[in-house]
């Protein structure tokens, strides 16, 4: 067991100057509500309880220390806000008593919630969890410490307070791999904000705070979790369910918190008065399918929101299945993402762009029509033995499912985003290789062997290059050398070679190599492999002498 006796109860190093944390400035003599556990209460000879980082709707969190991992944790304690609390020097959580039958309910969703969770903790966007347990009468889940800044914080860093969407891809789309497992799972994260997606020391963006659904509707007894411009319109007090659509509104919110600079306005605001405007300065930054992606995933009524993970992934990766029926519907457009207005409050001198013609209703109405009268003729076909021809003289051949093959390149998706993608590897035989990429940071995939949009068979071979990062060599001297020596070294080391004639004074043999600061970059130098190395090559000898001339 770690002596505890001089450690900080919140970053659980060593204090070498009183009570005051060097590390984190942590005051250790602070008082902890009695409310919570005490600081340097120990669970399972494993566990050191710490300071409290935060109390949310369903649960406390405290900083910990893993004595069997030797490392800090975090563990969430199940403590319902309004239900329970403790009662001083008890460890056992007291409560209410009209809320007992609910309360064990509630403790029954939150290790149902957790024990999920662990068997995710590959999941990119997912911080890992490796621990629940039971004890003095509620439960508890540890998982890793991560240091991380969030959403919120890493946009109100920037000058401008947003970011372009180039860069937006690459934090939010394999956040998406992540939410789609999760859906399949049962799980809605219900909270999702630029305050609960965070940034890692590892360059990935995860989730965070999860809870039990309970504490994501106001139709519980537990504290509701707002997130003003997050919360979507089926979690408040109505008709409406929480789904699937409930986390692609508030992701879609994120992304527009993040292109736009502004959060949203609130659901509820927005059902008496629609409008998402966007600044034109702004919104011509924003690639068209992008707007139309969020103008779908923002929709007030979670029936009329783009409905699945997937559908909303090919959305914003513009896939040629999405671009096609975009281009035959014109009328499909931004859904009240930019509205008509002279001027948008708060951006007085930029023109707000006008809205399209709408119309999407009909034509998704006569699509769905379409696909359920071809179903109904498919299913007649092949139950009467096919047009024609009677029952017993059919033969009913098996029909292979087809699928669209997803764009893996242009989402900056990792092996493991699709290795935990469990739709995609039902559908195809995905397998891996990896190579070096000049222009692809390492771990990301940037080929696939079957183009995106393709429609093929089920169980079909798609082959994904995760690139390696940045091959270098040390570029060798090729000075002197001739020209088709120089190329064969170069090219033998993966360089490309170009060439650039210069001055031949008669001194110089024709087609070498200029022997001092004769190659751009210069001999020695780390450069990536793949690159263009520029080389000085002696022309043929020019001459100086004028022709005799005969006077007559």
């Amino acid at each position: 067991m770690k002596d505890i006796d001089n450690l900080c109860m919140n970053c659980f190093k060593e204090l070498t100057d009183g009570s005051v944390c060097t590390n984190c400035n942590y005051d250790n003599d602070s008082q902890t509500d009695m409310i919570y556990l005490q600081p340097k209460t120990v669970f399972n000879d494993r566990y050191i309880i710490g300071a409290v980082q935060t109390h949310e709707s369903d649960a406390v969190v405290y900083a910990a220390y893993d004595n069997q991992l030797d490392t800090v944790v975090n563990i969430r304690e199940f403590l319902p806000k309004g239900i329970s609390n403790r009662l001083e020097g008890n460890l056992d959580i007291h409560v209410r008593e009209r809320y007992k039958s609910s309360y064990e309910k509630y403790k029954a969703s939150f290790i149902n919630l957790w024990t999920t969770i662990i068997k995710m903790r590959n999941l990119s966007a997912v911080i890992p969890t490796f621990d629940v347990f039971e004890l003095n009468g509620t439960a508890y889940a540890v998982s890793e410490n991560m240091e991380s800044i969030s959403l919120r914080e890493f946009l109100l860093r920037n000058p401008d307070g947003n970011i372009l969407w180039d860069q937006a891809r690459l934090m939010f789309m394999p956040v998406l791999t992540t939410l789609e497992v999760l859906h399949s799972n049962g799980i809605i994260h219900g909270a999702i904000s630029p305050d609960n997606l965070v940034l890692c020391r590892d360059g990935k963006v995860r989730l965070k705070s999860f809870c039990i659904s309970e504490a994501n509707t106001s139709s519980s007894d537990l504290e509701f979790n707002v997130n003003d411009g997050y919360t979507a319109l089926e979690q408040y007090d109505n008709n409406h369910k929480m789904c699937p659509a409930t986390d692609i509104y508030a992701f879609s919110a994120c992304i527009f918190r993040a292109l736009v600079g502004q959060n949203p306005p609130d659901a509820k605001s927005r059902e008496t008065n629609d409008k998402l405007m966007i600044p034109n300065k702004i919104a011509e930054k924003i690639p068209t399918h992008i707007i139309k992606a969020l103008g779908g995933g923002l929709q007030i009524y979670p029936e009329k929101r783009t409905q699945t993970i997937n559908e909303f992934r090919e959305q914003l990766n513009a896939a040629p299945a999405v671009v096609a029926a975009a281009a035959q519907k014109p009328e499909i457009v931004e859904r009240d993402m930019v509205e008509e207005e002279e001027h948008y409050r708060g951006y007085p001198e930029y023109d707000i762009p006008k809205p399209k013609s709408r119309g999407p209703k009909i034509a998704i109405t006569i699509l769905i029509i379409l696909i359920v009268a071809a179903a109904i003729a498919g299913i007649y076909i092949v139950n009467n033995g096919g047009i024609g021809k009677n029952q017993e003289e059919q033969t009913t051949a098996p029909v292979l499912a087809t699928y669209s093959v997803p764009d893996f390149v242009s989402a900056g998706y990792t092996q493991s985003d699709i290795e935990n993608n469990g739709a995609w590897n039902e559908q195809f035989k995905i397998s891996f290789v990896a190579d070096y990429s000049k222009d692809v940071e390492e771990g990301i995939v940037f080929k696939q062997s079957v183009e995106a949009g393709q429609t093929v068979d089920k169980g079909t071979e798609i082959l994904l290059t995760v690139s390696k990062g940045v091959k270098t060599a040390q570029l060798p001297d090729v000075g002197g050398l001739s020209l088709e020596e120089a190329t064969k070294k170069l090219e033998d080391l993966g360089f490309k070679v170009s060439t650039v004639e210069v001055y031949n004074d008669g001194g110089q043999t024709p087609n070498t190599v200029k022997p001092n600061y004769g190659m751009a970059p210069a001999a020695g130098e780390e450069t990536a492999v793949g690159e263009e190395v520029i080389l000085q090559v002696y022309g043929e000898t020019v001459s100086t002498t004028q022709p005799d001339t005969t006077e007559e």
